[in-house]
């Protein structure tokens, strides 16, 4: 299959890209300079020279020469919802498949580092988080694509963790080098869905395999709340742990890393086990403690 990816040069975006072309997918990915043109030709990507801005038309047209695309870039409101937009509206008709990434932030509840008992499966409704509202609305357009000649399908996972990743572990290794303590919000029961990336990327392979127009597809493996983190963190450094107030975490994380790790964002992945038959196969995010790029977060400079 060959498959165009927004975002190749990210997290997300990248391990895809690698997972496909070593599945023997061709793969193409969106380059906004030469630096990252020739990073992804040296991981046997196909660079396309191209933007989600002014130089979104060249994008849509590498989309429309692809089997299937996946959406992983991690565009600012405006740009991402003008490139759904153009991307359903382009390949209408055409039979593609077009797969969007998001996260189970549109459905986190702000509870103030708190537990929250709702969790939600892929058909459950929810009110979703104010400020992704332009997130849902992308989904909502996307999932919509379905029914116009396209294969549209939407992969919501929790928080993603693996190498190099920027999760809540990372958060807490960096708040040692902050306050001295591996810090929580509130009684740091605040819990995110979490999954592995590698389960990620097989979560999208089953996707392009077998998805259905207009599905919703989870992916979580496990929840570790904060305050569990934290007592780790500070077991490996040899610190204490410290509960900060919500004014307090802007002060270490600045106000989206303070909201983030003061909410609650709790799912399972009904469809996507019954229905591509994913099982993820990494459950233990403290597996990472004591990574030494880790570590190092912890004493590098504010």
């Amino acid at each position: 299959m060959n498959v165009f990816i927004t975002g190749a040069t990210g997290f997300v975006g990248g391990h895809l890209a690698r997972h496909l072309s070593g599945e023997g997918h061709a793969v193409s990915g969106l380059a906004r300079t030469d630096t990252a043109a020739t990073a992804l030709e040296h991981q046997g990507i196909t660079p396309v020279a191209a933007d989600l801005d002014a130089r979104r038309p060249a994008a849509i047209d590498a989309a429309l020469a692809a089997d299937a695309v996946i959406h992983a870039a991690q565009a600012v409101p405006e740009q991402e919802s003008a490139t759904v937009t153009d991307l359903t509206q382009a390949l209408a008709g055409t039979g593609k498949t077009l797969v969007f990434l998001s996260g189970s932030g549109v459905l986190m509840q702000r509870t103030a580092g708190a537990w929250s008992p709702d969790i939600f499966t892929e058909d459950d409704p929810f009110a979703a988080e104010p400020l992704a509202d332009f997130r849902k609305a992308a989904e909502d357009t996307v999932l919509a694509a379905a029914a116009n000649g396209m294969r549209a399908m939407v992969v919501r996972p929790g928080q993603i963790w693996g190498p190099g990743d920027h999760g809540h572990m990372s958060m807490i290794y960096q708040s040692v080098a902050a306050v001295g303590a591996a810090a929580y919000v509130g009684n740091g029961l605040a819990v995110y869905s979490h999954v592995h990336i590698d389960d990620v990327t097989r979560l999208f392979s089953l996707a392009l395999a077998k998805g259905r127009a207009g599905g919703l597809y989870h992916a979580v493996a496990g929840e570790t709340p904060n305050r569990w983190i934290a007592e780790k963190v500070a077991e490996d450094l040899g610190v204490k742990t410290r509960s900060v107030t919500p004014e307090e975490a802007e002060q270490v994380w600045g106000p989206f890393g303070a909201l983030i790790i003061a909410a609650s964002s709790r799912i399972r992945a009904v469809a996507a086990q019954q229905e591509l038959g994913w099982q993820p196969e990494h459950a233990d995010l403290l597996s990472m403690i004591g990574d030494q790029r880790l570590r190092d977060l912890a004493t590098a400079s504010s």
